[in-house]
């Protein structure tokens, strides 16, 4: 096992709200526990656009705050970023944007070229790159990057544009599925990924995620318990030096590949 001074990563609890984390947050969750980035960020925190780019950001977030508290400006942005510009020829019944009545917790940044919004509600994030030439009360329009990846960059906003409807806010509200087998894979592999940075054997790993009467009965040589701890260390540091990208790109459906 580990030392026992090294034991934040043992209560499952602690790791309970990456079950409702989409690809960006998730991305961001590996990225910060990668090593060589939290050197980067202590050297350079006072710089934060220095090797931004390097890590696929547009400024240096700090490594110390999880998802839940972090907002990531992402280079180039995530396939979940709506792009909102002004509406150049609106209809009657066109929306006109009013920035706080959108539902949810906001957070709001600059990036030097135009505001970026994240909202979140229910366990779900909206993240909006506002054009600079759009003002509150104006009709507005979305916008996706065109190209052979249309239906599936469509796909990836689809679900987050819902969150503007009040009526499906609230029934989402209602019901709230259980957390996918995805989601539960997420949550595991950062568990043992903490495990290992914080210098547990894979046995020690194993106890704390599975029980110490699972691995004394089940932990030998080739046994799949064994398998699937080695496998789950692997993916995190897969993710974590740089897989963590994939998150960013392909939307909710392949957050499991």
């Amino acid at each position: 096992m580990a030392d026992s001074s090294a034991v934040h990563w043992h209560p499952s609890a602690a790791y309970l709200y990456v079950l409702h984390l989409d690809g960006p947050a998730l991305a961001w969750e590996y990225l910060r526990r990668n090593p060589e980035y939290r050197r980067v960020w202590q050297r350079h925190r006072h710089r934060p656009q220095y090797e931004a780019h390097r890590w696929g950001l547009r400024l240096l977030e700090d490594p110390t705050r999880d998802a839940r508290d972090a907002y990531p400006d992402w280079f180039p942005d995530p396939s979940s970023v709506v792009q909102v510009y002004p509406d150049a020829d609106p209809t009657d019944d066109a929306l006109l944007f009013q920035l706080w009545r959108f539902p949810g917790r906001k957070h709001l940044t600059h990036d030097g070229k135009r505001l970026v919004l994240t909202t979140q509600l229910v366990g779900r994030m909206l993240r909006m790159a506002i054009s600079p030439a759009l003002e509150d009360g104006m009709a507005y329009t979305y916008a996706i990057h065109a190209g052979c990846q249309l239906r599936d960059r469509w796909r990836a906003i689809e679900a987050e544009l819902a969150m503007l409807d009040a009526a499906k806010v609230h029934r989402t509200a209602i019901a709230t599925g259980r957390p996918g087998r995805t989601s539960m894979l997420h949550m595991r592999t950062l568990q043992a990924l903490d495990g290992t940075l914080a210098g547990a054997s894979q046995r020690g790993v194993a106890e704390v995620l599975f029980g110490i009467t699972a691995v004394t009965e089940r932990w030998y040589d080739d046994s799949d318990l064994r398998a699937q701890v080695r496998r789950l260390i692997r993916r995190g540091q897969t993710l974590t030096g740089g897989g963590y990208r994939r998150l960013l790109q392909l939307g909710r459906a392949a957050q499991g590949r």
